[in-house]
């Protein structure tokens, strides 16, 4: 029985090798998808305890970004478990980082969880133009548009983004994420809800559908 704790330890200390251990062993048991998004659960406490030594110091980018590629990493060896690793498709989410901003960490790390769960991700990549938006979610029609930003900055293009999809007549749930959304921030966007936390993000997509 995979100990939840440990999982979450050696998240936190970025141990690659006994986190990917832990996992296959783990799959290997046949757990239950609830068992398996409590070892995602796990796996995001433990990025929140990298998120703490980075804002204390003791971490740098370049561990930030590793803890992004490890837990991407994590989530495909879960991937089978979740349940969503199947054909069926339950939605399309269109996800972009806003026009101003370069992080993509959350935002690969809320796609993968999507997908795990079953939908299926356009990503347009960072930095992206309102006109961009727009285009997309005319051609791909997706039931949810995902945006995501670390820069306080980011609220305002989120705003901008919100305004410009509205105006075309866009009418796709709109969830923002990141460091600086809050719910004030959501409702300055125009948006229809807002996490800080990809798995909750998930849930609440799947709550859409």
């Amino acid at each position: 029985m995979l100990d939840y704790k440990i999982l979450t330890a050696a998240m936190g200390e970025l141990e690659e090798e006994q986190v990917m251990e832990l996992l296959k062993d783990f799959v290997d048991t046949n757990p239950s998808e609830a068992e398996a998004l409590e070892a995602v659960g796990a796996c995001q406490a433990g990025m929140a305890i990298v998120g703490d030594l980075f804002e204390q110091g003791d971490y740098f980018v370049g561990d930030l970004i590793f803890a992004g590629e490890l837990l991407t990493e994590a989530i495909n060896v879960l991937k089978p478990a979740l349940g969503g690793g199947g054909s069926t498709v339950i939605g399309t989410i269109l996800l972009g980082t806003v026009h101003g901003d370069l992080h993509d960490i959350g935002k690969n790390i809320f796609k993968s969880m999507s997908e795990a769960a079953g939908f299926e991700v356009v990503d347009l990549g960072i930095d992206v133009a309102v006109e961009e938006f727009v285009k997309q979610a005319e051609e791909v029609k997706p039931q949810i548009i995902g945006m995501s930003g670390v820069l306080t900055l980011a609220i305002d293009s989120m705003k901008e983004t919100v305004e410009a999809l509205k105006a075309a007549g866009i009418d796709s749930k709109i969830i923002i994420g990141g460091n600086p959304v809050t719910k004030e921030s959501c409702q300055l966007v125009g948006a229809d809800a807002f996490t800080t936390n990809a798995a909750e993000g998930v849930k609440i997509c799947q709550g859409w559908l």
